[in-house]
């Protein structure tokens, strides 16, 4: 046995899964490819993802988490179980009822999307699990003092959520849930693009854009980063290409970036004094597949006068940290990180 417990990142946009002992052995998107005509799955993950937008009728390629929780009960099981059950040949790991699980949700979660969760995990093969919030667990992750009476600041942008906390003594002092993430800065990129240009563009299209030339802040024009991008031209239906700087990506997400912005000024505006004092020392700590967009760390520190940091390996501290808070089960459950546990179809709240 390489080791009894899992982390899970049950992300709107990924799914990463830790192994104690191991560390994160598994990164593939929520994507979830179905047959429509007898509901059979054909594909998940990488394979699924390639399917986007390129399906035939009676295919279809379906996100089964929104905004960081449960959209589609049954389809989150089935990717849950294939991606386990991946992990579980690959390692020759056996039966996965012999291990204790950790997922993450995000700090607004009502109760009915916690059970959900939880009770996905045990459907799976789980002998027990827990959920912990996602700052929590990014704050975990990136290495920071959580168990200390000091304040941290994390801001976890994720696909579909951010979550924005302070964080002392090993508890969620205040905390925010937007939903806001890389989906929305996607589907703003789209919504530019078809307003500026009459240009329909995909969303696969839309994430390349961010990722590749993607940047908070417009640039100099001999800074400019550009992109040749394909769609359909809007007036005469024919396929066309047009050439984008990274100016324009920046101009489509201002929303998107301000509103994130906004929900750390609010969480800023509400952290008890002694911990703004802290948060001022160490500064705002960002996670998530968001944190690698260019710039955002400059922006935020503009914003509120505060030093930002990224975290190291930012798109995997979540589901670190969901491995590490199984290492340090009692001290979270007296302090209130782990918000319920359930084991042998028996739930129980914090």
């Amino acid at each position: 046995m390489l080791g009894k417990d899992i982390g899970i990142d049950l992300g709107t946009a990924t799914v990463l899964i830790f192994l104690r002992g191991k560390g994160v052995i598994l990164r593939e998107p929520s994507v979830v490819a179905i047959d429509q005509n007898n509901g059979r799955v054909l594909a998940v993950g990488d394979e699924a993802k390639k399917m986007l937008g390129r399906t035939p009728g009676h295919v279809v390629a379906v996100r089964p988490l929104r905004d960081g929780v449960i959209a589609n009960y049954t389809m989150t099981e089935a990717m849950l179980r294939h991606f386990l059950n991946k992990v579980s040949t690959a390692l020759k790991m056996g039966s996965l009822f012999r291990h204790r699980v950790m997922v993450c949700v995000p700090s607004g979660a009502t109760d009915v999307e916690k059970r959900a969760v939880l009770e996905a995990a045990i459907e799976v093969g789980a002998r027990e699990a827990f959920l912990i919030e996602e700052a929590m667990a990014a704050a975990i992750g990136a290495g920071l003092e959580v168990g200390e009476p000091r304040g941290n600041m994390v801001v976890d942008i994720g696909g579909g959520t951010t979550d924005v906390a302070v964080i002392s003594l090993g508890g969620v002092v205040v905390a925010e849930s937007l939903r806001i993430g890389g989906d929305e800065f996607d589907e703003a990129i789209a919504r530019f693009i078809k307003r500026e240009f009459n240009l329909a563009i995909g969303e696969q299209t839309a994430e390349s854009l961010k990722i590749q030339i993607g940047t908070c802040k417009v640039k100099p024009h001999d800074e400019e980063a550009t992109l040749i991008i394909k769609g359909r031209d809007l007036v005469q239906g024919l396929p066309r290409q047009i050439e984008v700087t990274s100016s324009m990506v920046a101009r489509a997400i201002e929303e998107p970036v301000n509103a994130i912005i906004a929900g750390i000024r609010r969480i800023l505006e509400v952290t008890p004094p002694e911990l703004s004092a802290d948060i001022i020392d160490r500064g705002i700590w960002l996670t998530g597949g968001g944190a690698l967009l260019r710039d955002l760390a400059e922006r935020v520190s503009e914003e509120t006068a505060m030093p930002c940091h990224v975290a190291e390996s930012p798109l995997e501290c979540v589901a670190l940290g969901t491995g590490k808070a199984l290492e340090s089960l009692d001290q979270l459950k007296a302090s209130g990180a782990i918000l319920s546990v359930i084991r042998k179809g028996l739930l129980k709240g914090r």
